[in-house]
């Protein structure tokens, strides 16, 4: 009996210290400036002083974030408490050393063309967004490009077209966007993906859900020292070459190699396209975790991929998508590639052409085959 309490005294003990830390609800805490208000009726205030009164929530925004204090290098806060419209051919662009926490919800209307989002930033440092509602029609819903130091809270997008969260280096692709981090993105009905990265060096994401997004949950293009907890897809890419975690364009190469600086934790795949895709000279990848299921194409492809360690702790995947390494003659032939701990059923595994260093161990095949090297 006194063994049975110590080990429940132990437990309590354990739960406590595992418990996640309250979440402060949207908006609380200080702020420096702050939009209220609702349909076509908005103000902006800093401090005492009003900095905007007018129809546009985008404008009410803007003036917001201008009326923080100049040349600062230090964060300022505006807290958003209001719902409204902003045009897809229009951008609220963040400054350098800002924080926004977004209560309401923006609904995204009409069309347009070009990098515009709600929630913009592009050569900047220091900035953050705390929470985002959005719906409608974005071209993006958050665009973000060469900036460094940023972090993106809780973002939910029940969209009805656009990409979800983008955030690149193509304006100056000598300079990284640096230090990104994403706690946690869920992204429905997007016509592109969910979330993608090109050309960013350290980059955490805690969790993507996507649902029903035309291309991938989550790609990432030439991204180096990335961290992600979970990848959570359903009928991402359904109909085409895309997946539910997807990467590409040296993806993970650092210099000429590729040491494992890509760490998965969690990818999980029903319906779609494919479930996970390493493509174009990437690499250096470690998925732990796999759950993949009734995708259209491969469950997954790796195609000119290097250093790849797939189900590191184990996983299982169902068909009628198969298990692929791949290469095409325009790249190096894949090499280093360990597929391992899966539960494999009606499906297959197959290797053509043959890779280099392709290791296959652990794997239970449940009426599927294999034909590897």
């Amino acid at each position: 009996m006194k063994a049975l309490l110590a080990v429940s005294a132990l437990t309590a003990a354990l739960l406590q210290v595992a418990a996640p830390e309250a979440q402060a609800a949207c908006g609380d805490g200080s702020y420096q400036a702050e939009v209220t208000g609702s349909g076509t009726s908005f103000t902006a205030r800093r401090g005492g002083s009003t900095v905007y009164g007018g129809s546009s929530l985008r404008a009410a925004m803007q003036a917001a974030n201008d009326s923080l204090t100049a040349n600062r290098t230090y964060k300022e806060r505006i807290v958003v408490r209001a719902s409204g419209s902003i045009p897809a051919g229009e951008r609220y662009s963040m400054r350098s050393y800002t924080t926004i926490d977004l209560c309401g919800t923006i609904n995204v209307t009409g069309t347009g063309s070009g990098d515009y989002a709600p929630v913009y930033a592009r050569g900047v440092r220091d900035i953050e967004v705390q929470n985002l509602t959005l719906t409608g029609t974005p071209l993006y819903g958050i665009f973000m490009r060469n900036v460094t130091n940023v972090v993106i809270g809780n973002v939910n997008m029940r969209l009805s077209r656009g990409l979800g969260v983008r955030i690149d280096n193509r304006g100056d692709t000598s300079q990284w966007s640096r230090n990104i981090r994403l706690d946690y993105a869920y992204v429905q009905g997007a016509s592109s993906h969910a979330v993608e990265t090109y050309g960013v060096d350290g980059l955490t994401i805690g969790t993507v859900v996507a649902r029903g997004v035309g291309e991938s949950g989550l790609l990432l293009n030439q991204t180096i020292n990335a961290t992600v907890g979970t990848v959570d897809a359903e009928n991402a890419g359904t109909g085409t070459g895309y997946a539910a975690f997807r990467t590409a364009n040296r993806n993970g190469r650092i210099g000429s190699s590729y040491p494992i600086n890509v760490r998965v934790g969690t990818v999980k795949a029903r319906g779609g396209g494919r479930g996970i895709f390493c493509v174009s000279e990437s690499g250096g990848l470690q998925i732990d975790r796999i759950d993949i299921a009734q995708t259209g194409s491969n469950s997954i492809l790796i195609e000119n991929c290097y250093n790849v360690n797939i189900a590191a702790q184990g996983g299982s995947v169902t068909g009628p998508g198969d298990i692929r390494l791949a290469a095409r003659t325009e790249f190096p032939v894949t090499r280093d590639i360990l597929v391992q701990n899966l539960t494999v059923t009606n499906s297959a595994i197959t290797e053509s052409p043959c890779g280099t260093n392709t290791t296959f161990r652990n794997n239970t095949l449940v009426n599927s085959r294999q034909s590897i090297c």
